[in-house]
């Protein structure tokens, strides 16, 4: 299964005219169902406008925190994995649909000094908000990443501009060929291990009601072990 995961960045409109295929699942996070009327599954937070939601129509799926929650715990946890829509999002979609890929687009968590930052005009920059899960969103994509590709799913970036995603890049001709970036497979068992020693999980996925909790500099270090486990990777497909 192919899944076409759908942000909010300006360039994201141009997917309203893209043929279906490759894809067999379109992903829409928060606003971007507004985008292509075929999306399979539409995500938001417990916190998104009402009257900004999607409806589900025949064969349509709308997805909240009911869902997300236990299936990003599956995965570590919102404290780990980081908590954007985006990740989160593709964190559901592993767990539910059990992706050979998931192609991003118009997720790059990039917003420029003036212009539009969304497809819609302008909306806030969630993931530059201050976070202790959000210090470092390419080691938190780089787990995405490596956690996918433990189960044969390949995290591919179709955006062209500057992104904060360290996937690879492909074209939409390129999916199906899309293969999974295992990384440096001791580096990501360390960085598992990390993780348990330091045992950061809120079964709730809200983790800001607990605060001090969180050890930044421990963070950090982790953040660090996940870079270095997808360098190996990033090098090949530079």
């Amino acid at each position: 299964m192919r899944v076409l995961m759908l942000g909010s960045a300006p360039m994201a409109a141009q997917a309203a005219s893209w043929p279906r295929q490759p894809f067999d699942v379109v992903l829409a996070i928060n606003n971007a169902w507004r985008i292509r009327p075929d999306w399979d599954v539409a995500i938001h937070p417990y916190d998104f406008p009402e009257d900004r939601q999607a409806v589900a129509g025949q064969g349509q799926r709308v997805v909240t925190e009911v869902d997300f929650v236990p299936a990003q715990n599956t995965y570590g946890g919102f404290v780990y994995a980081g908590a954007t829509m985006a990740f989160t999002a593709a964190y559901w979609a592993l767990n539910a649909l059990k992706p050979s890929v998931i192609a991003v687009y118009g997720c790059d968590m990039h917003y420029p000094q003036s212009g539009p930052t969304h497809f819609y005009g302008a909306g806030t920059p969630d993931p530059l908000r201050p976070d202790v899960t959000l210090r470092c969103l390419e080691a938190k994509a780089a787990r995405l990443m490596l956690l996918a590709a433990r189960q044969g799913c390949a995290m591919v970036n179709l955006s062209t501009g500057p992104s904060r995603l360290v996937f690879p890049r492909v074209t939409q001709p390129e999916v199906d060929g899309a293969v999974p970036c295992m990384g440096d497979a001791s580096r990501v068992e360390a960085a598992l291990a990390d993780e348990a020693e330091l045992g950061y999980y809120v079964p709730s996925g809200r983790y800001w009601e607990e605060p001090g909790r969180f050890d930044v500099a421990a963070l950090d270090r982790l953040d660090a072990l996940w870079l270095a486990a997808a360098a190996l990777p990033l090098r090949q497909t530079a």
